[in-house]
């Protein structure tokens, strides 16, 4: 309304009706942003996608705040946002692992979503992702047939299968396990990714031999170089014995 009061809109524009749509704007964004949701045990695959839907908003998760009910059957979520870069830091600091922020946007929300089905919410995250490092990621690259491996890096190989998994939840409703992803994975998608360390290996090229310098050869001095080194010594041995008066007689560019 002040900019309309200041002459600064279009006389068509409808105040009321903006003012509206930038209330209505806002509150879906608070509660995409904080709102808690709960679901099934069997409806896993919609935590992947509140957190895709943040995702996609330009929104980082720094951790998703989760709580089972007594009987175990049902969990209630609740996201915590955070600035860009997050993931890379923290996934380093927790695994180790080098990862890019992609990648570890998806294991830290992996792990995440493993530390409150395995009810270790309390604990520190550092255990958590110890135990997720081993019983989680591990085994997941594992499953990958060895000659298959070396197309990816484990870590996008990782990222890869839990974003094969998330759409395999969506087209079929329901949870997927990751060794169903995995199977699927290796079989349908994997196949089509070439080789890296072939492509960014030797290949076809011949490797150059090692030039090797035997500083233990005793080779005849050239007649130039024997020359030039007599002149070096007998300049070193002017110089030591007059320093301050060595350039005395020396005849500069000019002169």
């Amino acid at each position: 309304m002040d900019l309309q009061a200041g002459a600064l809109l279009e006389p068509t524009v409808d105040t009321i009706e903006v003012g509206d749509r930038i209330v209505s704007r806002y509150t879906e964004l608070w509660d995409v942003l904080t709102a808690k949701e709960s679901f099934s045990m069997d409806e896993r695959w919609r935590l992947r996608r509140r957190v895709e839907k943040l995702n996609e908003m330009g929104y980082d998760v720094a951790e998703l705040a989760m709580n089972t009910d007594s009987d175990g059957n049902h969990i209630t979520i609740q996201p915590k946002v955070v600035d860009a870069g997050h993931y890379h830091r923290q996934v380093m600091r927790l695994t180790g692992l080098d990862v890019q922020e992609r990648q570890g946007q998806r294991m830290l929300n992996d792990l995440e979503a493993y530390r409150a089905i395995t009810g270790r919410s309390e604990d520190p995250i550092e255990l958590v992702a110890h135990s997720w490092l081993a019983e989680v990621f591990e085994p997941t690259i594992h499953s990958v047939p060895v000659e298959m491996r070396r197309k990816l890096e484990p870590a996008e190989i990782f990222h890869e299968i839990l974003e094969h998994r998330w759409y395999m939840s969506e087209a079929q409703d329901r949870y997927v396990t990751t060794q169903e992803a995995v199977e699927d994975y290796v079989a349908t998608v994997l196949p089509q990714h070439r080789d890296e360390r072939a492509y960014l290996g030797v290949g076809d090229t011949q490797e150059m031999e090692a030039i090797v310098v035997d500083d233990d050869t005793d080779e005849p001095m050239p007649e130039d170089d024997a020359e030039f080194a007599a002149r070096d010594e007998q300049t070193l041995a002017d110089y030591a014995a007059n320093p301050y008066g060595f350039t005395a007689g020396m005849k500069f560019k000019g002169e």
